[in-house]
């Protein structure tokens, strides 16, 4: 699924001189903004905290006269109590400042508005069901855990949320199923234990929704909800396919685990109001894991919605994973990008979906497809054209990407039209191709997608080639003659396994370094999000077009939205193995025993260059969770070092405040360490290179805790960074029993012979490994070197 990355509608930094200059006025039109208040600071005259949020909206919304100045049906779109207290408002920016200059009032934060961002992937995983021992079996398949997937909602009724064999509800389950159109109250059983919906920061901004095209209920009218829920915890369902490809058994991470489904993605877009009204939900209803496949832009924690919300989840125990974000190849794409959170890249599984470009002078070029109608005619080659070449109403950039209108039907008739990717989505090309008359498509990738294929349910024969592949089409199509004119047809080979390398990283997925504090390696792993197969709405299309009338029980998509859910469902198999770790310990168990070997034994491949990947694509690597069971040591958190780590980002007192709810002594965290020193499982130096040596280097101190049977001794290898110095104290940790806590001290020195150009950066990797002889803890070193501009 391509989803591009959300812009603001209007851009942060004007809404926060707004908030800090009153004066300006010229834009006046009422925004959601998040407001974020003292609980202690209520005064007692209200009953409430309701009162007292709509009482000052209204002060703050008056007019200089004293008359009302806002009423828009209600002065709140949502109160919190849960993660935070507070409230979401219609405001005009001037509004919005009166109240952040207020008593008693926190942050006001202005709303962003995010998008959405399996019968091999168990297998891939080495989660067998037939295995008497291992993480599946330890964990009861998370029967005991509850998943809440944020997210566009879910199909009641499908064989993938099925409740055959559970018991009740844990006990401790406080959430409700709230009914509406197409959910009535019979939709949750024992496997979908709850269901709610958030639509008031969506309606308050985009106006009521239109109920013909959307329901207002937890019903998944999109299918990317439902789809992200069975990747997390799917029953194992038989026969299952897409369009006949990939058959077999369809399962999620956690069979048994139970879920919760909190919509909060609408037509127009997943809005921070909701977002934080599903989080302060799911902490109050019990959830054990929460599931965003959502994202959006980057900007300070304090400003950020999404790791607001997770704060306090993380805080009450909750594990959080959320999607790395869909803007790779490229570098500093990365988003959700808060320490607090599991932030999750993509990778590919052994198996793929071949659908080969022949063309007339015999070539035959790779491509993939899930196309399940008829097929082209055997042995027939078809006319060939560039859609860039057979434009109609439109002009010839639009007739090249086949935006709608923009073909000539008597140029693309019976023949198929090569169209270049971007701007419109894959599958809605194919509709443009089809209803001007082509017989077929070729969609090509652009230089920034290099050689990243996705496979998609295409509405007439289709597959996707390659950047490479598509410039030589191109320059056959353009050296044809009447005498040797331009044919092709496409090859569809259905679903082939062992598939070799595997995994790689998926062109799409987002990059680091992490835009917003450098020092956190982001994304932390990755996990199979290309071409996965899980369950779909019994009322929308394969290829998520309107004119797409066909129906399938699984369907077929990529993205880091889908490799999310395969890491929130391993989270909650070891929550339900190791009840006692915290979330912060579940992430260090699963990063330590990452890999970043390919099934050639050689580093994962990056999939837009064929070349190697690093560390920016991949983190800490790709996710192993058979070994994460046992990984001997866990670098663990409390929401103490989270503060310190804000502290030492320079963050104000007010801005730590918004975050963690509570005042914050930052002078001790200021005098020892700095923002790297965070107790993480990766490391990430940043140095500015200005000729000066002692600016070259840095330490690191962290604490691991022995999470293994009994004592053990831990030696320390290293592989230095190209370049830099690493050393290890003590290279030995010695632990005399289970639980005990051992801290260690890294140096990292940086070379400074090498002088890089104005505005230029080196970056080079290598790793920290602590190993007992049965277990490995592998963490990243990584060492950036940035020149000054000039």
């Amino acid at each position: 699924m391509e989803r591009k990355l959300v812009q603001f509608a209007h851009p942060p930094v004007i809404f926060f001189l707004l908030l800090l200059i009153p004066s300006i006025s010229a834009v006046e039109h009422l925004q959601t903004f998040i407001v974020r208040v003292d609980a202690d600071a209520k005064p007692s005259i209200f009953p409430t905290h309701a009162h007292w949020y709509e009482t000052a909206v209204l002060a703050a919304t008056a007019s200089s006269d004293g008359s009302a100045a806002w009423t828009p049906g209600g002065p709140l779109i949502h109160t919190y109590s849960s993660l935070f207290h507070g409230f979401s408002a219609r405001l005009s920016p001037s509004a919005a400042a009166s109240l952040a200059s207020s008593p008693g009032v926190l942050a006001v934060l202005p709303e962003l508005i995010r998008h959405p961002d399996t019968t091999r992937s168990p297998e891939f995983l080495g989660l067998l069901s037939s295995d008497r021992t291992g993480l599946l079996a330890e964990s009861d398949f998370g029967s005991e855990l509850v998943i809440a997937v944020v997210d566009t909602g879910i199909t009641p009724g499908h064989r993938s949320f099925s409740d055959r064999g559970l018991g009740p509800a844990p006990a401790r389950w406080r959430g409700e199923c709230v009914s509406g159109p197409g959910f009535p109250a019979s939709s949750c059983n024992r496997k979908l234990i709850g269901a709610r919906y958030f639509s008031g920061g969506y309606e308050a901004t985009s106006g009521r929704m239109n109920e013909s095209a959307e329901l207002r209920s937890p019903r998944d009218t999109d299918g990317h909800g439902t789809h992200t829920a069975s990747i997390a915890a799917g029953r194992y369902v038989f026969p299952a396919s897409t369009l006949g490809y990939a058959r077999g058994v369809a399962a999620g991470m956690a069979p048994k685990a139970r879920l919760a489904a909190y919509k909060v993605c609408w037509a127009a877009g997943c809005f921070d109001s909701d977002i934080l009204a599903a989080f302060d939900a799911a902490v109050a209803d019990g959830v054990d894991v929460v599931s965003l496949s959502v994202g959006g832009v980057v900007v300070p924690y304090y400003l950020d919605a999404i790791a607001v919300g997770a704060f306090a989840a993380a805080e009450a125990g909750i594990f959080v994973s959320a999607s790395a974000g869909n803007g790779g190849p490229g570098g500093l794409t990365v988003t959700n990008v808060a320490p607090w959170v599991a932030t999750v890249g993509a990778g590919s599984m052994d198996r793929d979906f071949p659908a080969d470009v022949k063309l007339g002078n015999g070539r035959v070029l790779p491509g993939v497809s899930v196309y399940g109608g008829p097929a082209l005619a055997v042995g027939r080659l078809y006319s060939l054209v560039y859609a860039g070449a057979a434009q109609g109403a439109g002009d010839g950039y639009s007739s090249s990407l086949c935006l709608e209108g923009s073909l000539n039907p008597d140029a693309v008739k019976d023949k198929i039209v090569l169209c270049d990717r971007g701007v419109n989505s894959r599958a809605a090309k194919g509709e443009v191709v089809r209803k001007a008359g082509a017989i077929g498509m070729i969609l090509a990738n652009g230089v920034f997608d290099g050689e990243g294929l996705v496979a998609d349910c295409h509405v007439l024969p289709a597959t996707a080639v390659g950047a490479v592949a598509g410039d030589e089409i191109r320059k056959y199509i353009a050296a044809a003659t009447p005498k040797s004119p331009a044919t092709a047809t496409i090859l569809f080979r259905g679903t082939r396994l062992g598939v070799r390398p595997a995994p790689v990283v998926a062109s799409f997925s987002a990059r680091g370094p992490n835009p917003q504090s450098p020092e956190i390696l982001k994304p932390d792993i990755i996990a199979p999000g290309l071409n996965i197969i899980a369950a779909w709405p019994d009322n929308v299309g394969p290829a998520s077009i309107p004119s797409d009338q066909r129906r399938t029980e699984f369907n077929i998509l990529s993205g880091t939205s889908m490799a999310c859910p395969h890491v929130s469902g391993l989270a909650a198999l070891l929550r339900a193995a190791h009840p006692d770790w915290s979330p912060a310990a579940i992430k260090s168990a699963l990063m330590t025993t990452a890999y970043v070997k390919d099934n050639r034994g050689t580093t994962m491949l990056d999939e837009s260059t064929g070349n190697s990947s690093d560390v920016f694509d991949f983190g800490s690597g790709h996710v192993n969770p058979q070994r994460a069971m046992d990984p001997g040591l866990v670098y663990d958190l409390t929401p103490i070092d989270y503060v310190n780590f804000l502290c030492n980002l320079n963050y104000t007192q007010q801005n730590i405040k918004a975050i963690t709810r509570r005042a914050a002594d930052c002078r001790g965290a200021r005098k020892v360490g700095h923002a790297g020193n965070l107790n993480y499982p990766s490391f990430s130096a940043v140095f500015a290179e200005d000729g000066t040596k002692q600016r070259m280097s840095t330490h690191f101190i962290r604490t691991v805790r022995n999470v293994g049977n009994g004592a053990a001794v831990y030696r320390a290898t290293v592989r230095a960074p190209e370049g830099s110095t690493v050393t290890v104290e003590p290279a030995e940790l010695a632990f005399r029993r289970a639980g005990q806590k051992l801290s260690f001290l890294v140096r990292v020195k940086a070379a400074t012979a090498e002088k890089l150009a104005p505005g230029s950066s080196r970056v080079r990797s290598g790793a920290l490994t602590w190993s007992d002889g049965r277990h490995s803890a592998n963490s990243p070193i990584v060492v950036t070197v940035q020149a000054p501009l000039s």
